[in-house]
């Protein structure tokens, strides 16, 4: 049985990559190391943790003393980093946040595991690592900057961070880079489109207008909405991971992309016709709206779910212009390709929220934070 410490995996696309290893595999053991700041619900991930297969510990990458414990404790065989901080916005406005958790507490996992896994040193003085362990960053497009109206970013692309966020995750990258070169440590990493799915925290576009959809309010798009992202469903990359953990090349950086690219303003649209098409279709679906004006027969009407909630709000300081990946090197390396096209991602990840408000309405009122104690309060 393989053991992987993730952190991080209280938040979105931890969450996702949680429950999708535990479905995949009978033969994983997964410690979860979270702490449960303000995007991260353990509420989401509670059913999995069952104590046998998936065990939950609170606690900051940044804590040497702990992190040294739970490598001790535990034999991990792989590392999976998700946990940082991730919202661009957020950034902008506390950027040393982002320089503690994304940078240092990287830094201090490396040094746990290299702490944990080195067994020896050979003739030139390198160290020996323990057979079979793998640490894996998980990083983002961001990384590379700002792309033009043309080309993709590919993994030789320079690195060109525009904003806080991407810059600390650039270190990260850069950091475990050294130890692979310094120490011949034998890490991986990929560095992924913008996702979207299932547990989205609602601050980001797309459950941010689903929300707002649904509670009638404007639908703010920076700037123009001219913007370029690349889209990509959480559980391909989630899927993608795993590939990458298990059977990438050591030291190797894999792009994820998924062939998705959208303006910011096409994605909005697209999520507004998509809500009014599924209401339509499933009238059901309307009880959800905290809006509820009736049409002349009594029923909940949606004619007001159109363009004309758009409102377009002043840009976001250093936004780029346009994301857009090239997987081909882990499509040729390890058979990996984008299986959700984006019009088929969309509509499943609204019909999730829309299915799932308790989920949604837990995050907005911030009752999620509480959870913790009343899980773990009382043991």
């Amino acid at each position: 049985m393989k053991t992987y410490l993730v952190t991080g995996a209280a938040g979105f696309i931890g969450a996702n990559y949680l429950k999708y290893m535990l479905t995949k595999y009978n033969d994983v053991r997964i410690i979860v190391l979270d702490a449960l700041t303000y995007a991260g619900n353990l509420g989401t991930i509670a059913p999995d943790i069952d104590d046998e297969r998936c065990f939950f510990v609170k606690g900051d990458i940044c804590d040497r003393d702990l992190a040294d414990r739970l490598f001790g404790e535990y034999k991990f065989d792989y590392v999976v980093n998700f946990a940082a901080e991730s919202h661009v916005d957020r950034s902008i406005e506390n950027p040393q946040l982002f320089l503690m958790t994304n940078i240092l507490g990287t830094q201090n996992l490396l040094d746990a595991a290299r702490r944990a896994w080195v067994t020896g040193r050979d003739e030139q003085g390198y160290p020996v690592w323990r057979k079979g362990v793998r640490f894996h960053q998980v990083s983002t497009d961001e990384v590379y900057g700002s792309l033009g109206a043309d080309g993709f970013f590919t993994e030789e692309t320079p690195l060109c961070p525009h904003s806080p966020y991407s810059a600390s995750k650039t270190s990260a990258d850069m950091f475990v880079m050294a130890y692979c070169d310094t120490y011949k440590m034998p890490v991986t990493i990929t560095r992924c489109s913008n996702n979207y799915g299932p547990y989205h925290f609602p601050e980001k576009l797309i459950p941010l207008i689903i929300k707002n959809i649904l509670e009638g309010k404007k639908l703010p798009v920076y700037g123009d909405g001219s913007n370029v992202r690349d889209w990509l469903y959480v559980e391909d990359h989630c899927k993608a991971i795993d590939l990458v953990v298990r059977n990438g090349a050591e030291g190797e950086v894999y792009n994820v992309g998924g062939h998705n690219e959208k303006t910011n303003l096409e994605i909005v649209k697209l999520t507004i016709a998509t809500v009014h098409r599924l209401m339509t279709e499933k009238p059901e679906y309307r009880e959800v709206l905290k809006r509820k004006d009736k049409d002349a027969d009594g029923n909940i009407s949606i004619g007001w779910i159109n363009d004309e909630l758009i409102t377009f709000v002043k840009d976001r300081l250093g936004h780029d212009q346009r994301y857009a990946i090239d997987p081909t090197k882990i499509t040729e390396a390890l058979g990996w390709y984008p299986e959700t096209r984006f019009e088929t991602g969309i509509v499943k990840t609204i019909e999730w929220y829309l299915t799932h408000q308790d989920w949604v309405q837990e995050v907005i009122s911030g009752d999620y934070q509480g959870y913790y104690e009343r899980m773990y309060g009382k043991r």
